[in-house]
């Protein structure tokens, strides 16, 4: 799961801009409660990836409710490209192991 985490937050935030808890509600909906991260896991990469510069984030009030929202910058969504890529490529490669199908030749 190492990554993941990461990978699902910038999708959604590329998508629209949410709060956390938000997140963590949109995470578990979204995968069919396949993949379900707490707020402790959370925060802790929105943080990360706004003091890296792939997110911004505004304090908003909507009835009555003050709450963070975050969304993605031009950095947030290359970054969001590069891991999909290796997202991809990694998921191709166990696939191809489970079936049995070679994923590429080794060269020596």
């Amino acid at each position: 799961m190492n990554g993941v985490p990461e990978l699902l937050i910038l999708k959604l935030l590329q998508q629209e801009e949410m709060y956390g808890y938000e997140i963590v509600q949109a995470i578990s909906s979204r995968t069919g409660a396949v993949i379900a991260v707490g707020e402790g896991v959370v925060y802790p990469v929105l943080h990360g990836l706004e003091r890296d510069g792939a997110l911004t984030s505004r304090r908003k009030t909507i009835n009555g409710r003050s709450r963070i929202y975050y969304s993605v910058t031009p950095a947030g969504s290359h970054r969001l490209a590069d891991l999909s890529e290796s997202w991809s490529s990694l998921t191709a490669a166990i696939q191809n192991l489970l079936t049995g199908e070679p994923h590429g030749e080794v060269v020596q």
